[in-house]
């Protein structure tokens, strides 16, 4: 029970790695605050949670709004008295030519990505900080470590994902604060249907992607966030972990 007696805040909880990490911390001990701009799927992570046993809630919650996020913050702490841990997962991307990407959607996919992790984790420091083992853990992308073509958008915002997890981790060691990320390459979850590159898209530009094609499953990336979050990790601090097969290492 890695996340016994510790209450967690999961945005994007409504499908994919969201969910997959909702469900791994409620069997591993943890109260569980669900977020989601998806009412819907929201319901549905909850009612899944609280079938298997778990103790969990959820709130409708647009992350690229302040005033929303506060709202689901101060919810989960007032329901479960505490915060220790935030997962921010919710994210959104396309692939598509540069010269086509529209202002919205530029902003569209940093407010989600960058802005939204943000949001979040400053809304949740207050809580995170009155312990002393609490955890940020973002999920970033192999794109945030690596340049890849037709994502300028998301490859900034992912490498901007980075540098927050990094400026945080290093502001907030002294008082008692880790922050983490995961760098996943393909995930299969809903939004890869919206990764499809462009139908005239350069394969020699695609083969940059990965010299290994496979796809990581949510509940693998899952465990990385909760291993990351858990007492076996109390050292790691500021690290941006890739989750692509070796990929990253040529």
């Amino acid at each position: 029970m890695r996340l016994e007696d510790r209450t967690v805040f999961v945005t994007g909880a409504g499908s994919g790695i969201g969910r997959a990490t909702a469900l791994l911390a409620a069997s591993e001990g943890a109260a569980v605050a669900c977020a989601d701009v998806d009412e819907k799927t929201l319901d549905e992570t909850v009612s899944l949670l609280k079938q298997a046993g778990g103790r969990a809630a959820g709130a409708v919650c647009n992350v690229t709004d302040m005033a929303s996020v506060r709202d689901a913050v101060e919810g989960c702490v007032k329901t479960f008295g505490g915060l220790q841990a935030l997962f921010n997962v919710a994210g959104t991307g396309a692939l598509q030519h540069t010269e086509t990407v529209t202002e919205d959607d530029w902003n569209r996919v940093i407010a989600v990505n960058l802005t939204g992790t943000f949001f979040v984790s400053q809304a949740a420091l207050p809580h995170l900080l009155a312990n002393r083992r609490s955890s940020i853990v973002n999920v970033a992308s192999v794109a945030g470590l690596n340049g890849q073509a037709y994502c300028a958008a998301y490859c900034a915002s992912k490498f901007g994902v980075v540098g927050l997890t990094k400026a945080l981790a290093v502001e907030y060691v002294k008082k008692g604060l880790r922050v983490n990320c995961v760098c996943p390459a393909g995930v299969k979850t809903p939004l890869m249907g919206q990764m499809a590159p462009p139908p005239d898209a350069d394969p020699d530009l695609l083969a940059r992607f990965g010299l290994v094609m496979k796809f990581t499953h949510p509940e693998e990336v899952a465990e990385a966030l909760v291993y990351l979050t858990s007492n076996a990790a109390r050292s790691i601090n500021g690290v941006a972990l890739p989750m692509d097969f070796g990929n990253s290492a040529t």
